[in-house]
């Protein structure tokens, strides 16, 4: 229950000390306060180069508590204060020295949607996807669509006036909301609509008088200016539009508590369009011509941003993105652009393909082809559409005067252009050029009559560079109408107005230059693609833990802030030996999802070995690790030596106790012999073509994956050998963090294989992905494990590569199960897709995790987060199979699903191995007898 933070004595005046903010903060509001050091040090950061220590953070329940923050912050020095949707803003504008608010924890909902009228009122913390999945039933959404759709909320596109592809038809934030309801710093309720509605006192008057510098301050002929306040929305003849002129404020005129928006028809039958050029250049020049002919979106990219290939994309340089509604429409762009090449898409799995290679372009282009990274920093400015091709070619030149490298793209139909550059950060020189840089870029910007910013708004990164292209007077006008809003300055400060300089606080700052976890992290520039809330859809994996707990701690850029914090030393100040570090990384399951699905490759599996590794060193490190680090964590070695005898051990009183895992799971057991056992004992005159690897799950815990992989290959001709000693890949080693034995036991296992040539076909996918990744990467010097990596195959690839006239059994029947996280992340899983598609295993397997994870869904506390996980996508894919085969290729997968289901997953190899004992090896090509 609140209390009355007006009445005498409830608030202190502790201007100096955090915690009584915290404490009169719990008092006053009935949602939740957190001064921890791990709220602080998530919130330094959003998707920006910038980065400021908050002194708390509070997730409010809604308006009421909005307006108790602001009174107990003003009792408290004018503590400032700053709203946060997902924390997706690139100009610093997300973050603060005072209370970040969360909106998206309580205030997320729906308040109503209604189709007649086409509006919905929404309250700040709703995410964009959700409003657009309640919508579509009507045949309605909402029309701006930023790439960042999947979790950036409508508080955060009114604050930023966010855009999206689809623009050049829909329009900005601002062309679609109706009405606004904002609380002021000095606890104001208002609604700002039309006609001067909610204007505070003083504000029209301020307008009335500076009718003339409104009138013409403006550069015209220019869809995408988003830069400065957008006071021109207050003239008499635009309806002065009190709401209109609030977005793109950044918060720093009032927070937003519910919002009335306006929703557009979707398409009634959407067609992709991709146009080729022969460059950036001649995209860019040919982007205004399209607009007469209507098209929803007109995005451009160039080939330099494609990468792993341009499957589906039509001949080109350089391609422009337009959906159009209809077949004719379609017919008639194509025939009226002057492209190379032209691609119509009409099947919504071939679009969203597509348009997934443009969404990813905000991450993607943080990579630089050929190594490097490149950063936010001139990220979205805007010129007139018609002026797009001039401006490009001039800011190619200024790139390379300044010896810089980026890679341009955006929403050509609107002249905005996104650019991810390979700023140096860690140098004075780097940093005095960004400021030399961004300084001439906007000079270049202001002579083409365009915005600083074109979409995600001024921040920190541009607002210091608005009188360049707004003069002093109207941005002197902007101080005087903050002023009127927020008299206090408590609202976001150091944003817009008055603003910091551009490269001051800077994220990097403190970071050593050398590669560590800390320089490893901050590669995560925050687009937050790993905080998608579940259920999942499609083939991703990350992040499982987020989705299954919603807290951002546990999400992936969660633990890169944490691990940047712990590096700097600020905010997290016992470095290795974290407790907030860790447990973060509790929850990670080393799944390697983000290493394919982050836009930027952050690696959180690796950085957590290392982590745990370091943590757990120095004296008495041993003892403190968790008894499942020593016991799943060193189980090869422990099946090595006592094999069949753990089945005994395990049925033992309170023997999962003191193995620490978690009474919930039983056991997998050993079996009766072993794989290589068996293998030792047949006999074969085959020459030897491939050698399998004796994983240590096949070879004691899956002997029967083993059996059947050597009869499929075999009956593809393959002579099949095994390496002549006990080999390890160090799985469970890293997993867990004992990083010194691992690499001993890679060394043993490199030490077996010696000078052996040749593809080794490995069935277990954590196993292969462990040596083709984590092998050579702890083990760098060392060219033996670079040639072992090189030479990993999965059970498909070696049969696709090495037998490729053989011909699968037809067993024409549907498969579900689901595709290793591993594979997924490391491997792929094109070649088991063919090899399925040729066996007649019609069907796709879920993606996600099966929350197992090796030892992860074993260890004490994990096993409702394990569930949860399962139940993400792998047990709603099982429980609508209908009868259909079980595919699971990961010892993991197929453990979580027997202990969680009455249903047995099989490996690809086990499946094809009965069809050929069954005699249906029919099909040209085949080799069986």
């Amino acid at each position: 229950m609140r209390r009355n933070v007006g009445h005498p004595g409830v608030v202190g005046t502790h201007d100096e000390d955090p915690s009584g903010l915290a404490s009169d903060l719990r008092a006053a509001v009935a949602g939740d306060v957190d001064f921890s050091v791990t709220a602080r040090a998530l919130a330094t950061m959003d998707a920006s180069n910038y980065r400021r220590v908050p002194a708390g953070t509070v997730a409010p329940r809604d308006a009421d508590d909005i307006a108790a923050v602001v009174e107990v912050c003003r009792a408290h020095g004018t503590t400032p204060v700053v709203a946060r949707g997902a924390g997706t803003s690139i100009g610093g504008q997300a973050t603060g020295t005072g209370v970040v608010l969360d909106l998206t924890r309580h205030m997320g909902g729906i308040v109503s949607l209604d189709p007649s009228s086409r509006t919905a009122v929404v309250r700040p913390g709703l995410v964009l996807d959700r409003l657009r999945e309640a919508a579509r039933p009507y045949g309605l959404t909402f029309g701006p669509d930023p790439s960042t759709h999947s979790r950036c909320t409508l508080g955060g596109m009114i604050g930023n006036n966010a855009c999206g592809a689809h623009s050049v038809a829909w329009g900005t934030t601002a062309d679609n909301v109706r009405s606004l309801d904002v609380v002021t710093y000095r606890g104001e309720r208002l609604t700002l609509g039309r006609g001067g509605e909610g204007a505070p006192a003083g504000l029209l008057d301020l307008v009335e008088r500076n009718l003339a510098l409104l009138r013409t301050g403006y550069p015209a002929g220019l869809p995408r200016r988003i830069s400065g306040y957008a006071l021109d929305a207050l003239l008499p003849e635009r309806g002065v539009d009190v709401a209109r002129s609030f977005c793109g404020s950044e918060g720093t005129l009032g927070v937003v508590t519910e919002a009335t928006v306006a929703l557009v028809p979707l398409p009634a039958e959407p067609v992709l369009v991709v146009l080729g050029y022969a460059d950036e250049s001649a995209a860019a020049d040919a982007a205004a011509g399209l607009l007469p002919y209507g098209p929803l979106t007109v995005e451009g990219m160039a080939a330099d941003l494609v990468r792993g290939g341009a499957e589906g994309l039509p001949k080109g340089g350089a391609w422009l993105f337009c959906e159009v509604d209809g077949d004719g429409a379609a017919r008639e762009l194509v025939r009226s652009a002057d492209a190379v090449d032209a691609a119509v898409v009409r099947e919504a799995a071939g679009q969203r393909a597509l348009w997934r290679i443009r969404e990813d372009a905000a991450g993607t282009a943080t990579r630089m082809p050929g190594g490097g990274d490149a950063w936010p920093g001139w990220e979205d400015c805007a010129v007139p559409p018609a002026r797009l091709g001039a401006y490009l070619r001039e800011f190619r030149s200024l790139l390379a005067e300044f010896g810089l490298r980026g890679i341009p793209y955006g929403h050509f139909g609107d002249g905005c252009v996104h650019v991810r550059i390979d700023f140096d950060w860690w140098s004075g020189e780097g940093v005095r050029d960004f400021r030399r840089f961004s300084e001439a870029v906007a000079d270049l910007v202001v002579a083409h009559g365009g915005s600083l910013s074109g979409e995600h708004g001024d921040g920190q990164a541009r607002a210091e560079l608005l009188p360049r292209m707004y003069g002093e007077e109207l941005v002197g006008l902007f101080g005087a109408v903050k002023d009127v809003w927020d008299p206090d300055g408590g609202l976001n400060p150091g944003m817009l107005v008055r603003p910091r300089r551009l490269d001051e606080g800077l994220r990097f700052e403190g970071l050593l230059p050398v590669e560590g976890v800390g320089r490893s992290a901050a590669r995560c520039v925050g687009v937050a693609k790993c905080r998608v809330e579940g259920p999942s859809s499609g083939p991703g994996v990350m992040c499982p833990s987020y989705r299954a707990t919603g807290e951002e701690k546990h999400s992936t850029r969660g633990r890169a802030r944490l691990l940047h914090e712990m590096a700097l030393g600020e905010v997290i100040t016992d470095g290795w030996r974290s407790e907030e570090v860790r447990e973060a990384l509790d929850l990670c399951l080393s799944c390697k999802g983000c290493r394919s699905d982050c836009p930027v490759g952050v690696d959180m599996a690796a950085y957590k070995a290392e982590f745990l590794d370091r943590h757990y060193a120095g004296p008495g490190g041993l003892w403190r690790r968790p008894r499942s680090h020593w016991t799943m964590g060193r189980l090869p070695g422990w099946l090595a030596h006592f094999g069949r005898g753990l089945n005994a051990a395990m049925r033992l009183p309170f023997a999962a106790r003191l193995a620490g895992v978690t009474p919930e799971r039983t056991m997998p057991r050993v079996a009766e012999r072993s794989f290589a056992y068996w293998f030792a004992q047949r006999a074969s005159t085959r020459p030897s073509s491939l050698t399998l690897w004796p994983d240590t799950f096949t070879n004691f815990l899956a002997p029967e994956v083993g059996e059947a992989a050597v009869r499929v290959l075999e009956d593809a001709g393959l002579g099949v050998d095994l390496p002549p000693g006990r080999v390890c890949c160090g799985l469970t080693y890293v997993s867990t963090g004992q990083l010194g034995a691992a690499r001993k036991v890679m060394r043993r296992t490199l030490d077996v294989r010696g000078e052996a040539e040749g593809p080794v076909v490995v069935l277990e996918p954590s196993c292969a992905a462990t040596l083709r990744t984590d092998l050579p990467e702890l083990l760098p010097d060392d060219p033996r494990a670079a040639r072992l990596a090189g030479a990993v195959r999965t059970f498909a690839e070696a049969l696709e590569e090495l037998a490729p006239d053989w011909t699968p059994p037809r067993l024409d029947r549907p498969v579900t199960g689901q595709t290793h996280c591993h594979q997924h992340a490391v491997l792929g899983d094109t070649a088991d897709r063919r090899l399925r598609e040729r066996a007649g295993l019609r069907g796709d397997l879920a993606g996600g995790c099966c929350g197992l994870a090796g030892d992860f869904g074993f260890e004490p506390g994990h096993y409702e987060v394990s569930v949860t996980i399962a139940e993400d996508q792998l047990l709603p894919a099982l429980r609508t199979s209908g009868g259909a085969t079980i595919l699971a290729d990961g010892f993991s997968c197929r453990t979580q699903i027997g202990d969680l289901t009455d249903l047995r997953g099989r490996h690809l190899a086990e499946v094809l191995a009965e069809g050929l004992e069954e005699g249906l090896d029919s099909g040209p090509g085949s080799s069986a007898s």
